[in-house]
């Protein structure tokens, strides 16, 4: 059994090696167990490889748009999906090598395997082994293994993995999770994506960028249910223009798997009741880590699948805590860092701050991309607010019309009486870089005429944000 360390952190995804680091910089003596990859799924197999992959998506549109800027190519522009995927992994790998430095600038032990809470304050860690969700990296070179370890505090920070449909149970061959989707031998002709929530439409507009015939399902009545229903409307019309094709109300009601194709079962009304593609993509959802970690026998609280928690990452057995994916939504990677730092700070003394999770902004990196942050329009009313609505279109905006990507909408929400910001909307180019600005004003509490006032700069696609507050008002410039 090693010396007792102040803090061990299980999972070396965001919040976990991020919680890890911040210890470290309050002189905790620090480990952090992870059985698969440093930088956990998020920056292995989705977040960051994912993006890799849309970003030659985009090069390859603009590309093809060559022409409309005046800008000749030597023949039809071409891709290749085997650099595509590798380029795709070599970035996802050296950031996770950027995590492991992380761990050794911070004097952070590494411990490579599966970890047990034996006991309060003490953990058993086997060899990796249980809950193969991905292709397992070679442990680190100065990694420690197999044992025993105690620490004043344990940070349960394991996760979640995806979540496996009835009847539609994924073989890695014919019926893809992400994993296979992020890595395939090849781009299939035709691909059939289940859940168009932000990982089903991601993916939809990768493969159908390459000329994939994609079929979009989902169960709820619209796609990206969790977004404001003007903007999935605005996303829809989008996505059924490049020739997606979308099917909301719709569920797979079984599958015939043949040697190098699928039969998918549908039902819903205007969806063709039976449908072969060669592949399949499972991306209803993600189903957090709580299995093998001991804390049934501990007595942790599970709630809904999740480990309950309060604000501050705590749950109801002194000295175990939980933050990130494992711990509930929203599932996203920066929910779970700043998880991960008010927890830590809290176990240090400091006057932590709980997250708020109406704060906490999400993104969806399709085309067009989409971010939100705040009240839908829907709820804002449904939970008693009067509100103003402004909409500003990117065609009123002089930078997107000239970077020739016209389509898109900011939806800004107040509330009437006090002029709060309860919610911000936004479709089109470059929405998940311009939503900073809106979590930014609503963190500060600003008010309408405090946006009014703020001066944004010309030409940028910011002001799209800025018009959309101005529209609220009935004080919109440029439409």
């Amino acid at each position: 059994m090693s010396d007792p360390y102040d803090l061990i952190v299980i999972g070396g995804g965001p919040g976990g090696y991020v919680a890890a680091v911040r210890a470290a910089q309050l002189g905790l003596k620090t480990a952090l167990v992870e059985c698969e990859h440093l930088g956990g799924i998020c920056l292995n197999w989705g977040c960051i490889p994912t993006k890799a992959l849309l970003r030659s998506a985009e090069i390859y549109r603009n590309a093809l748009a060559g022409a409309q800027f005046g800008v000749t190519l030597s023949g039809a522009p071409g891709f290749d999906a085997a650099r595509i995927i590798a380029r795709s992994r070599e970035t996802a790998a050296r950031l996770s090598a950027g995590v492991a430095f992380l761990m050794k600038k911070n004097a952070i032990d590494v411990i490579w395997g599966e970890a047990t809470i034996a006991a309060p304050g003490e953990i058993r860690v086997e060899k990796p082994k249980k809950l193969p969700v991905a292709p397992q990296a070679p442990a680190p070179k100065t990694a420690l293994g197999e044992g025993v370890y105690r620490a004043r505090h344990l940070i349960v920070a394991t996760g979640a993995r995806p979540k496996a449909l009835p009847g539609l149970a994924p073989d890695g061959l014919l019926v893809w999770t992400y994993f296979e989707a992020l890595n395939p031998p090849a781009f299939p002709k035709s691909l059939l994506v289940v859940g168009a929530g932000a990982i089903g439409v991601e993916f939809a507009s990768f493969y159908r960028t390459f000329g994939v015939e994609v079929t979009l399902v989902e169960a709820a009545p619209r796609i990206l249910p969790n977004e404001d229903a003007e903007i999935a409307a605005l996303a829809h019309k989008a996505f059924a223009k490049q020739g997606v094709a979308i099917h909301a109300a719709t569920t797979v009601a079984g599958v015939e798997k043949k040697a190098e194709s699928v039969v998918a079962t549908l039902k819903g009304e205007g969806a063709p009741p039976t449908l072969e593609v060669e592949r399949v993509l499972s991306a209803a959802g993600v189903a957090a880590n709580i299995e093998y970690l001991g804390l049934e026998a501990l007595g942790v609280k599970i709630e809904r699948g999740v480990v309950a928690t309060d604000g501050l990452g705590r749950t109801n057995v002194a000295g175990v805590y939980a933050i990130g994916d494992v711990a509930g939504g929203p599932m996203l990677a920066h929910k779970a860092e700043h998880e991960g730092v008010a927890c830590v700070e809290a176990i240090a003394g400091l006057a932590a701050h709980p997250l708020d999770k109406a704060m906490v902004p999400a993104c969806t990196y399709c085309h067009p991309q989409i971010a939100s942050v705040g009240l839908t329009e829907e709820k804002a009313r449904a939970a008693g607010h009067e509100v103003k609505v402004g909409r500003f279109p990117y065609l009123g905006n002089g930078k997107a019309v000239a970077m020739g990507e016209p389509e898109g909408l900011v939806k800004t929400i107040f509330d009437a009486k006090s002029g709060r910001l309860l919610g911000a909307h936004l479709i089109g180019a470059e929405a998940t870089e311009l939503i900073h600005g809106f979590v930014v004003a609503m963190n500060l509490e600003t008010t309408e005429e405090e946006l009014m006032r703020t001066v944004f700069p010309h030409p940028t696609l910011s002001e799209t944000m800025h018009e959309s507050v101005l529209a609220a008002y009935g004080r919109a410039i440029h439409i």
